[in-house]
């Protein structure tokens, strides 16, 4: 989630309002006030809506809801005469370009800051961490067009942001802020990506310092149109972006209807429409003609248009009523032995996590020094590096966690609860980890030992072969002469690709051995 910051001075100017009948409105187009200061407000949007993540793209959308201007925002796009060349060497690396050339615009203080805190929001939302876009803002009256973006030598050397000294691009990756904090987005790559001005003076060294790509270009241009700036095309491998242009969709009233629960015909729905910046008009029949603007990367179905129309109709006018299908819930028995294993943990001091279901290779094979098993599920179409198959172990997740906390005070004592897939199988597995000066293997086998002796597991102990634990301080539990469980210490190797400096204590437990388990291991 994308928490804005909106100052209250250059909000009203954009909206045309004032700010109580703003902040009285926000929430009711899908944002969470998070918290109410003397000159601005921070406001929480989800991360579907990252036009949203700047003041300008708020007033924008406000004065559609409060109509005081609605129907399609219309952004005129001239040449600007200037243009890209890609180095082909790029291909394997980041082949594809995006830019735009702004003119006429001035910014203050509020301005700089809103358009800063876009580009680091769309960083996360779009760009995945700068994995899949980087954003890099320049000043043209200091550059030379044309510009190239070119496969460089990695001992190439120019002087970066806020430092003095050239450094090498590899130099760049180990002492630069941005070259650590990103460097294992292009690491691997024989060559780095660069951009350079007719000049040779490096503009940017992206993903470090400086499609999904077109989303990034809309909503940044989109957002400075906004303060009065005229938008101008690139040319990019004989092509011209951007071109700011609506998506044209058909849709159907009846079944607007249908869904929402309210009787609207084209006519009605157009206006809906029109309040949250669409384009609309009665196309014939119950059909309605949208055109979509082109900084909304969130419109994939018919149904999320019909969602806007739900919010341009207000929540607050749709009767609440109890579901025709409610009834009272009792636990499931499996939630039951979560909740003793939840009240165990807890009792020992730790504190639970929850890790995503969906993971990658490196965090459940490479990082953790085992092979990734056959059994291991994978996504057929990922819609992101980071989320390539379906967890089939918690340790690995768990040690993420503390990666993400490494700075954070000590001990760190986690555990997680959830499935995990082996093959088409789902099992139940709990897992914890313990980190601090004194964290080892007699810590993992204690724990180790009260859970099973919490849920009255007969257990023998033998040491496995696996390479995630030192070897000589790891144990594998058996349960009838079936591996059910592993504890020990983290192997150095492994807490060093998790760049953890103290060791790890962990331990896994599969649920379904816990006796009285009430249905045959995986079953969901």
């Amino acid at each position: 989630m994308a928490v804005i910051t909106l100052h209250y001075r250059y909000l009203e100017r954009l909206v045309g309002s004032d700010r109580e009948t703003i902040l009285a409105r926000l929430p009711m187009i899908g944002s969470d006030i998070e918290r109410i200061e003397e000159d601005h407000v921070d406001v929480e949007f989800f991360p579907d809506r990252p036009d949203l993540f700047s003041v300008e793209g708020v007033a924008r959308a406000m004065r559609g809801f409060l109509g005081l201007e609605t129907g399609l925002p219309k952004y005129k796009v001239t040449p600007s005469g200037i243009s890209f060349s890609i180095d082909p060497g790029l291909a394997a690396i980041r082949p594809y370009l995006g830019s735009a050339v702004i003119r006429g615009i001035s910014l203050d203080e509020e301005s700089i800051l809103s358009l800063m805190g876009l580009q680091e929001a769309l960083h996360w939302a779009v760009g995945r961490g700068r994995s899949k876009v980087a954003i890099g803002i320049h000043d043209l009256d200091a550059v030379t067009p044309p510009f190239r973006y070119l496969a460089a030598d990695r001992s190439r050397a120019f002087v970066p942001l806020d430092f003095s000294e050239e450094m090498t691009m590899e130099e760049i990756l180990d002492h630069h802020p941005k070259g650590r904090a990103y460097a294992h987005v292009v690491r691997d790559f024989p060559r780095y990506p660069l951009i350079v001005d007719a000049r040779d003076r490096v503009l940017s060294f992206p993903p470090i310092i400086n499609g999904e790509l077109r989303t990034a270009v809309n909503i940044i241009c989109t957002a400075l149109a906004e303060t009065g700036a005229t938008i101008q095309c690139v040319e990019i491998g004989g092509a011209h972006v951007p071109t700011l242009a609506p998506t044209e969709r058909l849709v159907s009233a009846n079944e607007a209807s249908t869904l929402l629960g309210v009787e609207l015909d084209p006519l009605a729905l157009s206006l809906l429409l029109e309040k949250m910046r669409f384009g609309a008009e009665p196309a014939g029949g119950d059909q309605v003609r949208v055109m979509v603007p082109c900084y909304r990367a969130d419109i994939m179905h018919d149904w999320d248009i019909f969602e806007d129309a739900a919010i341009a109709y207000g929540y607050e006018h749709f009767d609440a009523a109890i579901s025709p299908t409610f009834a009272i819930g009792c636990p499931h028995p499996v939630m039951e032995i979560y909740g003793a294993a939840r009240e165990i943990l807890c009792g020992l001091g730790f504190q639970e996590v929850m890790p995503f279901t969906l993971t990658n290779e490196r965090v459940l094979s490479s990082r953790m020094q085992r092979p990734l098993p056959d059994s291991a599920l994978k996504v057929m179409h990922p819609i992101s590096e980071e989320h390539t198959h379906v967890r089939t172990d918690l340790i690995p997740l768990l040690l993420e966690m503390c990666q993400l906390n490494r700075h954070r005070e000590l001990p760190q004592r986690l555990f997680a609860l959830g499935d995990v897939v082996e093959g088409l199988a789902t099992r139940q597995r709990v897992a914890c980890v313990s980190t601090h000066l004194g964290a080892d293997f007699s810590e993992a086998y204690a724990v180790a030992d009260a859970l099973c002796r919490e849920f009255s597991l007969a257990f023998t102990v033998r040491e496995p072969d696996d390479p995630a634990f030192l070897a000589g301080r790891r144990g594998a539990l058996l349960v009838g002469g079936r591996q059910v469980g592993v504890f020990g210490e983290i192997h150095p190797a492994v807490l060093n690709a998790w760049e953890l400096e103290h060791p790890v204590a962990a331990v896994e437990l599969d649920l379904t051995a816990v006796p009285g388990y009430p249905c045959p291991p995986g079953t969901p």
